[in-house]
């Protein structure tokens, strides 16, 4: 299924040059120039206007060049979201150079051989994620404390933030920048050894700047961005508002009823939001009070949403509801407008513009419409890479028979008849029973439709007599009566034989990723003795 077939063998971000490419850097200095008294950024209440936050960007920059970095260099950044994340961030890209939004959910030593990795120049952190870097700091003797930055504590062991900028010019710096030059690395959320660091070029982060201009983000958008700055899922919209002119509320946390206070008062238009995050504000009592007439899109990714927070979310909160389906890495990319499609929510919509996606068995032979297999895709905005794994990169790669390029997933899906795509589970987390080929997702699809169950998760755990067997993790509803049993063959009588479930195990929460993905690996290693 393609909408427009990207016509090119190599990946986009080896071009050395592009029609239509304009620089991340160039974009914000026409906006700041064209608009110096538009506010730009509020975080915290505190807001920020185009002449308040340049100069500072520009002493970033100047601050780097000064050092003798060069294009490219890397900058790592460790803290909550903050005005001060902000400036390195758009500083470091006007140096030209490569920043690195590292996570706080990661562990030490992860942490440290992510730096190692990356070849950091400097790193900058904030009092919350100081603990994860001091077991590890001695290991890191590259950093000298000058390299060392502190956004917002005080340690004989950092530099401060604003000392490190006194004195720093605020002229501003213009650096030339290509289309394949890196613009940030992104490392994927491992559980074990260092995770994969996800190259993105300026080429990359420019098209996605034009994709989201084409899905209603502009000059008047007024973007609510409440996840993390590390994650691609805050990324794709933060930055294009930003670089089209539009404002940011920029949240250093998640909370559903600061969320809801943010978006009356400030009169968002648009918002990104995790599936998660949008179970928890439906699920306020008060969530009917507030006024959000003035949501224009709101944005959903990272994790399939369940077709009944859908049909909430269009009944009740106004503006658009799109649902996004895509990796960190690009190459594959669904658009669902939920508005205009009422009756595909059980899908993640059709190929995005310039998207060429198929579907592959094993063998590596595309399937007929209709037929399960390995989602692949394509298209104008690929990584560079996995940043020094050539061999990782490689291992992703699936050539047509046209000999085009294509990106695997991982993640197992189907097309209907009208060109909508149906996930169903990463290709790991598939369940074989017996022989047979059992997907999570169908059975979480029917226990999501039982009234006292408010989440759940289905695993495979080991069984002698079958291999594995499904088991589903249900987090009741509040004042729930419903027992395992009731559950279990209430579901069972609704699933075809080789699906039924083993058993039920209630939980109060499922553990996730800090972008709302269920961790299913955590769970598998918990329950694996549970029969």
């Amino acid at each position: 299924m393609s909408a427009k077939p990207a016509a090119h063998n190599k990946l986009f971000n080896d071009m050395d040059e592009a029609e239509g490419f304009v620089s991340y850097p160039e974009r914000i200095r026409k906006i700041a120039n064209a608009f110096p008294d538009r506010i730009a950024l509020k975080t915290d209440g505190v807001s920020r206007t185009w002449a308040e936050l340049m100069p500072r960007i520009n002493q970033i920059s100047n601050l780097l060049k000064e050092r003798g970095y060069q294009q490219g260099d890397k900058v790592a950044v460790l803290a909550k979201s903050s005005t001060e994340y902000v400036e390195v961030f758009l500083g470091t890209l006007q140096a030209g150079m490569c920043l690195v939004p590292l996570s706080g959910m990661a562990s030490s030593v992860q942490l440290e051989g992510m730096i190692r990795d990356c070849g950091a120049k400097m790193i900058f952190i904030s009092e919350g994620t100081k603990s994860l870097l001091e077991p590890v700091l001695t290991n890191l003797d590259h950093l000298k404390k000058a390299d060392r930055i502190a956004f917002d504590f005080e340690s004989p062991d950092w530099t401060s933030y604003e000392s490190l900028l006194e004195g720093v010019s605020t002229a501003e710096h213009i650096q030339e920048i290509s289309p394949q030059d890196p613009f940030n690395l992104i490392y994927s959320s491992g559980t074990t050894g260092v995770p994969k660091g996800i190259e993105q070029s300026h080429y990359m982060r420019n098209q996605h700047t034009v994709r989201f201009e084409a899905l209603g983000v502009g000059s008047e958008t007024v973007t609510l961005s409440s996840t993390a700055l590390y994650s691609n899922t805050t990324l794709v919209v933060f930055l294009p508002t930003l670089a089209l002119g539009g404002k940011v509320i920029l949240m250093s946390k998640f909370n559903a009823e600061e969320f809801l206070q943010l978006a009356e008062a400030e009169k968002v238009t648009h918002t990104m939001l995790v599936p998660v995050q949008y179970q928890r504000i439906l699920a306020r009592e008060d969530f009917d009070n507030y006024d959000l007439s003035h949501f224009q899109v709101k944005f959903s990714t990272s994790a399939p949403l369940r077709e009944n927070v859908k049909a909430d979310a269009l009944k009740r909160w106004p503006g658009k509801l799109i649902e996004i389906y895509g990796l960190t890495e690009g190459g594959i990319g669904t658009v669902l407008s939920a508005t205009e499609f009422p009756d595909k929510l059980a899908s993640v919509g059709k190929p995005g513009e310039g998207v060429d996606l198929r579907i592959i068995n094993e063998e590596g032979v595309e399937v007929p419409v209709g037929d399960i297999g390995e989602i692949v895709g394509r298209s104008d905005a690929m990584m560079t890479g996995y940043y020094n794994r050539p061999d990782l990169t490689e291992a992703m790669l699936w050539t047509s028979p046209e000999g085009d390029v294509f990106f695997k997933s991982g993640d197992m899906g189907r097309f209907d008849s009208d060109g909508f795509l149906f996930l169903l589970d990463r290709k790991k987390d598939m369940i074989i029973s017996g022989g047979f080929n059992i997907y999570a997702a169908d059975i979480e699809a029917e226990l999501i439709g039982h009234p006292d169950v408010a989440d759940v998760a289905v695993i495979g755990i080991p069984s002698e007599e079958w291999g594995e067997t499904p088991l589903a993790l249900v987090v009741p509803k509040e004042g729930s009566a419903a027992n395992e049993k009731e559950i279990r063959e209430w579901v069972n009588s609704r699933l075809g034989k080789t699906q039924r479930i083993q058993g039920v195990a209630f939980r109060n929460d499922l553990p996730r990723s800090t972008i709302g993905k269920v961790l299913k690996r955590e769970l598998r290693d918990e329950y694996k003795d549970f029969i």
